[in-house]
């Protein structure tokens, strides 16, 4: 069964940066497949954070990241990243990995993704 690994969450000051990173346990990485950040925050829905597209190899971030976050895909070490810069307190949640069914269109599409990993913590204190 495939799982997503992530690591790289912790507690850090208003505008630290942190990297999150989503290893794919599976033996063959498969390249018709978007990958995804998503963000939960206490009594919130799970919210997109960023997406990469397998299609066209560009990613895509929400509104509330652009600019300080920057996702990044690695196909020879299997691993999906998420570089945070200048974090705020609004970006505290559990932060998740995902992976989308194979050849998905819309990377921002949440209904896609039935892979997710287990979620790591960032905490960024007000």
């Amino acid at each position: 069964q495939e799982q997503l690994v992530e690591s790289g969450g912790g507690l850090v000051q208003a505008g630290d940066s942190l990297r999150l990173s989503c290893a794919n346990l599976r033996r063959s990485p498969g390249s018709g497949y978007n990958m995804a950040w998503f963000r939960q925050a206490p009594g919130n829905e799970r919210e997109l954070v960023g997406c990469w597209r397998w299609r066209n190899q560009l990613s895509y971030y929400s509104n509330a990241v652009k600019g300080r976050f920057t996702i990044a895909r690695d196909y020879a070490k299997n691993t999906f990243t998420l570089q945070m810069n200048n974090l705020k307190p609004d970006d505290t949640a559990v932060y998740y990995c995902a992976k989308s069914r194979e050849y998905a269109e819309d990377c921002t599409n949440r209904r896609d993704y039935f892979t997710w990993g287990q979620g790591t913590q960032v905490t960024v204190p007000s």
